[in-house]
């Protein structure tokens, strides 16, 4: 296999664009912090970074053999190696199974209740890419396989999954509707043409303010999770940051130019990564 077939292998699992694999981590690490105590397994943590960066992978590999109809039509997306046809079909489908073998191989080293969860974040990661022919809410189920890490993770610490778990999963699922949504907003005129459905079209005029809403629900299941395991000072400081993320995020959106909708999704990493180092200090420090 010639480097150039490499290099186009690697732009299909978006791995010149690292942004999916932190959105995707900042809520796995919560996780492991929280369940933990700030203490993680160094196996089960090297497990669940190397899955996300696999899952991920997986999930843009499916994802551009769902579209590789639409992505032509859509300038962002036309110049994709399946797109493109620089790799075909049968190569996209193949190098997803191989992703997901490797992501199982790895599971496989874990409990007996990870492995079964295993599966359910297996059926999400590959049907996330159907949805948007079918509901106005891939956002939504973006964000239920994005979250299905939490309770994996606290499965494979604590064979169990507490209600502050499912709070995570709610946390990072309401993340994800805002985060997607202003993404969304950057496609929203390619996809009334060619009759894509997301939560950009759906929340239409109203979608800043939507957007606002959920992003003050977020900021309030942080809060209850914080009360819940009596947090200290730093996450709260945290909390406070990622207020004033959101708030910029606000401002970019707000003139919905489509350069700007997509600097406000890409300051998402911020966020994820100011609330992990809040939980990080609190365990560290307490």
């Amino acid at each position: 296999m010639n480097t150039h077939k490499l290099a186009l292998y690697a732009q299909l699992m978006r791995l010149d664009k690292p942004i999916g694999i932190l959105l995707l981590l900042w809520p796995t690490m919560w996780a492991l912090w929280i369940a933990t105590e700030g203490n993680p397994n160094l196996w089960i943590l090297f497990v669940f970074i190397m899955g996300v960066v696999l899952m991920r992978s997986a999930g843009c590999v499916i994802n551009d053999y769902a579209d590789r109809k639409i992505d032509p039509h859509v300038s962002r997306t036309k110049l994709r190696p399946l797109a493109a046809g620089l790799i075909s079909s049968k190569e996209a489908l193949i190098l997803f199974a191989l992703l997901c073998l490797v992501a199982f191989a790895l599971v496989l080293t874990l409990n007996t209740l990870t492995i079964y969860l295993s599966f359910i974040g297996a059926f999400l990661a590959a049907s996330y890419p159907f949805m948007k022919r079918y509901t106005h809410l891939p956002q939504a189920y973006l964000g239920a396989a994005f979250g299905w890490a939490v309770p994996m993770v606290f499965a494979a610490t604590g064979e169990q999954i507490p209600f502050v778990a499912w709070l995570i999963f709610s946390a990072t699922l309401l993340w994800a509707v805002a985060y997607d949504t202003m993404y969304a907003m950057v496609d929203r005129k390619d996809d009334l043409k060619i009759g894509v459905k997301s939560t950009a079209i759906l929340f239409g005029q109203h979608d800043k303010l939507i957007i606002g809403l959920i992003q003050v629900a977020l900021l309030a299941v942080f809060i209850w999770i914080g009360l819940i395991l009596q947090l200290s000072t730093s996450y709260y400081i945290a909390i406070a940051a990622s207020a004033s993320l959101c708030v910029y995020q606000q401002v970019l959106i707000k003139e919905r130019n489509e350069a700007d909708c997509f600097q406000a999704f890409l300051n998402n990493h911020w966020l994820g990564l100011i609330m992990f180092t809040g939980l990080l200090l609190h365990y560290a420090l307490n």
